[in-house]
């Protein structure tokens, strides 16, 4: 339940559309097919391009997946069935669901931290928002009085939820589980296509594991240090869900006090570290020194 409640909070904001229910008015006392103003958010990653075409979903849950619950009396038994409340529910499972497995699948090489920040980013409702105003779901949203005077935090909030909504109901109009999560998984990958072409363009291949190995062999000895060490905080890419790392490699033996090898930078600490070595190693003249120096040494240690 952390990763859910940490996604449905927005800069600290409580989802109170969920925690605490105010008293809303009787839809029967006011007409809610006028249209009222809905806080825009910054456009699609993708201007000018079509979105997929998103699943068909079951006539019965057509305007179901469109209603805030401000619409429906106070009657607990009635708000499920008619709102989109548990739809939002089930859907934001199924989201996380089909985002983890890509993740899982796609950046196998990715440190689970690194896995899950980029799932936050593929979740959470600021993403899930700009989905639903572009396929202009935002302006059949159907609310109470009180829904007009919502915050943007708030819409956003919202307009996540009602993509949450459309979800459930894509995945529920057919006749297993299995087989609803099978036919929009496509529909989801493409809607996230740009940020994780945008992750792996970043990071094109897996950094060799045999960097270090193989500047150990070249330069380490008996009583011989090669650190590797932080040169400056990560760098947080917000949005992304990923971070930089950047490490440096010294050398300590054959003369040498914290020698300078090279640096790196990578997606984790593990990454910058090997890219810091393959630096060093591209450093020819500076490996070659010392491992002339490592050669004499030894030279003369077994002379003594």
């Amino acid at each position: 339940m952390g990763d859910y409640d940490r996604k449905r909070s927005h800069n600290g904001l409580v989802d109170q559309h969920h925690k605490k229910k105010p008293r809303f008015e009787n839809p029967k006392n006011h007409n809610h097919s006028q249209p009222f103003s809905i806080p825009a958010l910054q456009p699609l990653a993708t201007p000018g391009k079509p979105l997929p075409t998103p699943p068909e979903i079951d006539q019965k849950y057509a305007d179901r997946v469109f209603t805030h619950i401000s619409t429906v009396s106070t009657h607990l038994d009635k708000q499920s069935s008619v709102s989109y409340d548990d739809l939002e529910f089930i859907g934001d499972a199924y989201i996380e669901v089909i985002a983890s497995n890509l993740i899982y699948q796609r950046f196998s090489s990715l440190p689970t931290g690194r896995k899950s920040q980029l799932r936050e980013s593929l979740v959470k409702n600021e993403t899930l928002a700009r989905f639903t105003e572009g396929y202009g779901w935002d302006k059949k949203i159907k609310g109470g009085k009180q829904i007009q005077h919502e915050s943007p935090h708030a819409w956003i909030k919202i307009k996540g939820d009602v993509f949450e909504a459309f979800v459930a109901a894509a995945v529920l109009s057919h006749p297993s589980y299995t087989e609803g999560l099978v036919a929009i998984e496509p529909w989801l990958h493409a809607l996230w296509r740009p940020i994780t072409d945008a992750l792996a363009a970043s990071n094109p291949s897996p950094p060799s594991s045999q960097h270090k190995v193989e500047l150990a062999k070249k330069i380490s000895g008996k009583g011989i240090k090669i650190d590797y060490i932080d040169e400056k905080q990560p760098v947080i890419h917000k949005g992304k869900g990923v971070e930089t790392y950047y490490v440096g490699a010294y050398l300590t033996g054959w003369g040498w006090d914290n020698r300078f090898l090279g640096s790196g930078k990578g997606l984790s600490r593990k990454a910058a570290g090997q890219e810091a070595a393959a630096a060093a190693l591209a450093n020819t003249s500076l490996i070659d020194e010392i491992v002339e120096k490592k050669n004499a040494m030894t030279v003369q240690v077994k002379e003594e």
